[in-house]
């Protein structure tokens, strides 16, 4: 089975809620902007039976490139990772 574009999602959104799809599109843009919104100040995003979007602090490491083989330092970041709710887990595997 093919990947579900975004149209082809809020079509199967549309359907299923009876909402119209320009509704479902601006929910879900409000659904993406709310959960940019937590991240960014509380840190993680929780969407209950789905999972939770977590803002991490990588620390720096040593590296190397490969074009040279020559030892790098990859300074530290912070990213977004996304963990799986185990409802969700227990329900696909």
């Amino acid at each position: 089975m093919a990947k579900l574009t975004k149209s082809q999602t809020l079509a199967a959104l549309s359907d299923a809620t009876g909402m119209a799809k320009k509704d479902v599109a601006l929910f879900m843009d409000k659904l993406t902007e709310l959960a940019y919104k937590q991240v960014k100040s509380a840190g993680e995003f929780v969407l209950p039976g789905f999972g939770k979007l977590v803002k991490v602090a990588r620390a720096a490491r040593q590296g190397r490139n490969p074009a040279t083989g020559e030892t790098i330092t990859i300074p530290a970041k912070t990213v977004v990772k996304f963990r799986v709710a185990k409802q969700c887990k227990d329900a696909l595997l």
